[in-house]
């Protein structure tokens, strides 16, 4: 049954994945799913949104999300969360758009996938891939016999149990994923390069030109900084290239939040709750259950070594013994209480010990030795008064020089061999005799702590430091106040001014976007934000994890292309560049002197430069940088001809064509049309295909009304 582990971890990946795989996305049988005709709001309220001419309900849509939700928790024996739900609502809507916007394509065009098909699909002459591939022998070879074998078990086995059921999903997605793979095979068999394409890509690889240019950049030395651009000047620019600026439905907001934080009196009081506890904690015969009735921590028993002991107990280690309650103590974001239950000892012995490291300049016996007397005199001054700690922060350059030399408790294998040697053969506190040599130097050690294999059980109550009720009311009053009769962006960021609450902005947020900046998951907010919103409007107080958030709707853009106030910023510059460029062309045009001589005009940014083996297939020329126009302008000239100046990608430019050589012409251009008939392919992939088909559909989704 290997395979049904294999299936099922590639039908959970499809299930966890969340992405849209082709062989999953055409799994829609014709029956599948049934359009209501109950509107559950009445009239178009019902519809989420339209895929190639149909409607898609509420009622259709819903069934998609629960035959989705249904084989996540088949293959993952359980419900999915909340936080995943998202992910399924898109994988329902992804099928819907393959059912209406892809599957019609089939149909049209007659792609079929026959009873007999399938059977060659697993076990005729054409074994479907995954399959083949999930049974091999010892050689890695297709093992016709393992697979036949694990069909009569799968035929064996009752409807209903869950491998048949999984064998069954197998099957149900040959089919779809073969009409796929017919259909996309039509297309791209009807990508042909012609005898004219496959010579002309021959030309612009072998043909080679022999140029000289002149390039002055938009930002020359010598351009006129007075150079203004006016918003008629941008506005020409943006409606000449207006195309560039496509884009989908969006809508921007501003907002404030107000933390939900627990207060000095909220941690006080849970203080205060654990203190009243300590009494009970020291008499009671159950620790455990004691413990896990006052606690919002389900581990409430734990076993330490002296190395793992939290600092607030390995302190006291001294005095610490069964019955004793430390506490309660702030630890993160709790307070603890900690009773001592047990004192054990295991195999494993610790040793606490501080350093002090001198290292040698090199490895000669000199600096050696010159480093060994440094380390013993340092060790005198220590014996002699001088504080380890001071020494250990003038010496020292690791992670310890700020902790006066204190290395913790460490085990065996934790230090280099010498080092451990020596601390774990001390039998009581305080400085090893002489200093210990290691690869690193020569080491002073204090033992802090002698070697111990003890071990401490403990029962833990641990409350959180969260907000009361009161700080959360309290939190909620503040920002229902600043909400309260509040409208327009210009009074909602006045009010933030005075109240020293920050604004941030969210723009351009997509209608089925659920996440916003530093807020997380906001998806209520994203839909108050198309549903309810207008320009200036003031939300009411959204709760998003601990912060209570409010915004005001500041911008929206329609479908279609991005207003000129939106990309001004953008345009301003490319627009600017335009009109230093007719400046240039202006200044050149109808000069025949030698390019140097009008490159002297421009200041040291303007260059003349040249290539002697220029192909049309290039993209981009010596100081220009990218501008596959230029190469064009370039072929286009004939022999001793020179380009009017014109603009370019970064700059203008004018031309000179000193010698263009076409190569002869050849019997065979096969190997040209084959590099042109790979790249349609690889342009046209599955993917591409699929985005094109969803385009043609004319896609309109508005599940953010409903979810």
């Amino acid at each position: 049954m290997a395979f049904i582990g294999t299936l099922r971890n590639r039908l959970t990946k499809v299930v966890v994945g969340f992405v849209f795989v082709a062989l999953a996305a055409f799994i829609v049988g014709g029956d599948l799913f049934t359009p209501g005709s109950n509107s559950f709001f009445g009239g178009n309220e019902n519809v989420v949104g339209e895929i190639g001419g149909h409607e898609i309900s509420l009622e259709e849509y819903q069934a998609a999300v629960s035959e989705i939700e249904a084989n996540y928790i088949m293959n993952l024996n359980r419900r999915p969360t909340e936080t995943e739900m998202p992910a399924i609502r898109n994988q329902a809507w992804d099928l819907l758009v393959a059912r209406f916007a892809v599957m019609p394509q089939y149909k049209e065009l007659g792609v079929t996938v026959t009873d007999e098909e399938l059977i060659d699909l697993i076990q005729g002459r054409n074994i479907d891939e995954g399959l083949k591939s999930s049974f091999r022998d010892s050689l890695g070879q297709f093992d016709r016999k393992q697979l036949n074998n694990f069909l009569a078990q799968m035929k064996s086995l009752k409807m209903g149990h869950p491998n048949r059921i999984q064998w069954d999903m197998y099957q149900r997605n040959l089919g779809p994923a073969r009409e796929r793979l017919k259909y996309e095979n039509l297309l791209l068999k009807t990508s042909n390069v012609t005898q004219a394409e496959a010579e002309r890509e021959y030309h612009a690889q072998t043909d080679v030109a022999e140029v000289s240019y002149l390039y002055i950049p938009f930002y020359y030395a010598g351009a006129d900084s007075s150079v203004k651009v006016t918003d008629a000047d941008s506005k020409s620019y943006y409606e000449k290239y207006k195309t560039r600026y496509k884009t989908e439905q969006t809508r921007s907001l501003s907002y404030v939040t107000i933390p939900v934080a627990a207060s000095a009196a909220d941690s006080a009081e849970i203080r205060k709750a654990l203190e009243n506890l300590a009494e009970g904690f020291k008499t009671t015969d159950n620790d455990s259950l004691y413990a896990l009735n006052n606690s919002n921590n389900e581990n409430a028993f734990a076993t330490y070594n002296v190395s793992t002991l939290p600092e607030n107990i390995s302190n006291q280690l001294e005095t610490l013994k069964p019955g004793v309650v430390v506490g309660p103590y702030q630890e993160g974001n709790s307070f603890k209480l900690i009773k001592m239950v047990k004192i054990a000892s295991d195999t494993n012995y610790f040793v606490r010990a501080s350093n002090i490291l001198i290292t040698w300049d090199d490895a000669s016996d000199a600096s050696k030795k010159k480093a060994k007397d440094k380390a013993r005199q340092v060790l005198n001054e220590i014996r002699g008064g001088a504080s380890f700690a001071a020494k250990a922060f003038e010496y020292n350059n690791d992670a310890t020089k700020q902790k006066g030399g204190d290395l913790g408790w460490f085990g065996k294998g934790a230090m280099v061999k010498p080092f451990e040697d020596a601390a774990f053969k001390a039998t009581k506190k305080g400085l090893i005799n002489d200093v210990i040599e290691t690869n690193y130097g020569y080491h002073i050690i204090e033992v802090t702590g002698t070697k111990t294999n003890t071990t401490y059980s403990v029962a833990v109550i641990e409350e959180e430091i969260t907000p009361s009720d009161a700080t959360r009311n309290e939190a909620y009053r503040k920002a229902d106040a600043f909400a309260n009769n509040l409208t327009g962006i210009t009074e909602f960021k006045e009010k933030a001014k005075r109240e020293n609450l920050s604004v941030f902005d969210a723009n351009n947020l997509a209608a089925n976007e659920r996440r916003i900046a530093n807020l997380g998951d906001a998806r209520n907010l994203v839909s108050w934000l198309y549903r309810d919103a207008k320009v200036g409007k003031v939300s009411a107080v959204e709760t998003i994890d601990d912060t209570y958030v409010v915004a005001v709707m500041t911008s929206q853009v329609e479908k279609g292309f991005k207003p000129f106030d939106q990309v001004k910023d953008e345009v301003t510059p490319l627009a600017k560049n335009e009109v230093i460029a007719n400046q240039i062309i202006s200044k050149l045009r109808g000069k025949t002197e030698p390019l140097e001589t009008l490159a002297q005009q421009f200041g040291r940014d303007a260059v003349v430069n040249s290539s002697n083996d220029l192909k049309l297939s290039a993209s981009s020329l010596v100081s220009v940088g990218f501008d596959p126009v230029a190469i064009g302008k370039a072929f286009s000239l004939e022999n001793g001809k020179r380009s009017a100046p014109f603009k370019g990608e970064n700059g203008v430019l004018i031309i000179e064509m000193k010698n263009k050589t076409i190569a002869p012409a050849v019997a065979d251009y096969t190997t040209y049309k084959t590099q042109l008939s790979q790249a349609n392919t690889n342009n046209r992939g599955s993917f591409a295909i699929s985005e094109a088909l969803k385009e043609a559909a004319k896609i309109e989704d508005n599940r953010y009304k409903f979810f």
